[in-house]
C-alpha cells in the first residue's frame, strides 16, 4: 500500500519532468526575436524608363548615365526613322548614404540643367517590421538656358526655373514583378499663356517584369489631371527593355516623349503613339564604387 501511495505522490512530478524539455523549447522559440527582411532590387536601376524609380543607390556609389532620344519613327527613311535627329542628356547620380541620393545633369533639349534629391522614407519589409510598400520622396529643380524668345521685353532669371515634387510608392510582388505609383506636382514659374496654371498635377504608374535573369521589360504611363495640364499636351507612354551586363545597364525604349527631365516629358509631351510619332531611345548606366559601404 505504501508503494502505491508513493507512486501516486511522485507521478505528477515525473510527468512534469517529462514535459519540461518541450516547455523549454517553447520558451526558447519565444525568446528568439523575428528578424526584418527588406525587399531589394525592386527595379533594375534608379530610372524605370524615363521616370524615377523607387530604387536608391547605396552610399558611396556613383551612377553615370548617358541618354539619347531620337526623332520619331514616322519621319521615314529620309531621316532614317528618326536616327538622324537626337537629343542627349548626360548626368550622374550619387548615393550620399543608404537613404539619400542626389543627382545632376544637362540635356541638349532646351539646353536645360537639372538637379535633384531622392529620400528614402520607408522600405518594404516583412518579419519584425512589416511594411507592405516602399516610399520615397523626390524633389527636382530645372534651369532652362535657351535664349529669350523676345530679348527686348523684361525677362527675369526666375522665369527659367521649374520644380518637380513626387511621392514614389512601390511594391515588389514577386522576384520578377514590381509596381509603382507616382503622384506628381510640376511647378512652372513662367507658363506660355495667361490661362495656363503654374501647377500641373499628374499620377504616374509603372511596372517591371523580369523576362530572364538579366533582361526585364518596363512600362510607365503618366495621367495628367484635367484642368491641371497644358491644353496641347498628351499623356506620355513609354516601354523599355533593361539589359544587365556586369557593371553596365542598357535600357532600350520606345516613347512618345522627347524630353528626358521630369518637367519636360510628364507635362509637355505632344507626340502621339496613334500618329506613329514614337521616339526610339536608350540609356547607358555605369556604376562606380567611390567609397566602400559601411
Amino acid at each position: 500500500m505504501k508503494y502505491f501511495t508513493f507512486l501516486l505522490i511522485t507521478l505528477p512530478f515525473i510527468a512534469k519532468a517529462q514535459d519540461k524539455p518541450d516547455l523549454l523549447t517553447m520558451l526558447e522559440k519565444d525568446s528568439v526575436k523575428p528578424s526584418t527582411v527588406y525587399a531589394t532590387s525592386i527595379f533594375e536601376t534608379t530610372r524605370l524608363v524615363n521616370a524615377q524609380s523607387i530604387q536608391q543607390l547605396p552610399g558611396g556609389v556613383l551612377d553615370v548615365k548617358i541618354s539619347h532620344r531620337f526623332g520619331t519613327l514616322n519621319q521615314g527613311i529620309y531621316e532614317m526613322f528618326g536616327l538622324d535627329n537626337a537629343t542627349t542628356r548626360i548626368g550622374a547620380d550619387y548615393g550620399i548614404n543608404n537613404w539619400l541620393m542626389i543627382g545632376a545633369g544637362r540635356s541638349s533639349y532646351e539646353k536645360q540643367y537639372d538637379g535633384f534629391a531622392k529620400i528614402r522614407l520607408w522600405r518594404q519589409s516583412k518579419g519584425e517590421k512589416n511594411m507592405p510598400v516602399s516610399i520615397s520622396g523626390f524633389a527636382g529643380i530645372y534651369y532652362n538656358t535657351l535664349k529669350w524668345s523676345d530679348p527686348f521685353r523684361e525677362n527675369h532669371t526666375s522665369s527659367r526655373f521649374n520644380y518637380v515634387f513626387q511621392i514614389l510608392t512601390a511594391r515588389k510582388f514577386s522576384e520578377g514583378f514590381s509596381l509603382q505609383l507616382t503622384p506628381t506636382l510640376v511647378h512652372y514659374n513662367l507658363v506660355p499663356n495667361e490661362s495656363d496654371k503654374n501647377d500641373m498635377l499628374s499620377v504616374g504608374i509603372g511596372a517591371r517584369q523580369k523576362l530572364t535573369k538579366r533582361i526585364s521589360i518596363a512600362v510607365e504611363y503618366f495621367y495628367q489631371i484635367p484642368g491641371y495640364k497644358f491644353e496641347e499636351s498628351v499623356n506620355p507612354l513609354s516601354i523599355g527593355f533593361d539589359i544587365q551586363t556586369g557593371g553596365h545597364v542598357f535600357q532600350l525604349m520606345f516613347t512618345n516623349a522627347i524630353g528626358m527631365d521630369e518637367n519636360q516629358y510628364i507635362t509637355r509631351t505632344t507626340d502621339k503613339w496613334s500618329d506613329g510619332a514614337i521616339h526610339f531611345g536608350f540609356n547607358i548606366a555605369r556604376v562606380f564604387t567611390l567609397r566602400k559601404p559601411k
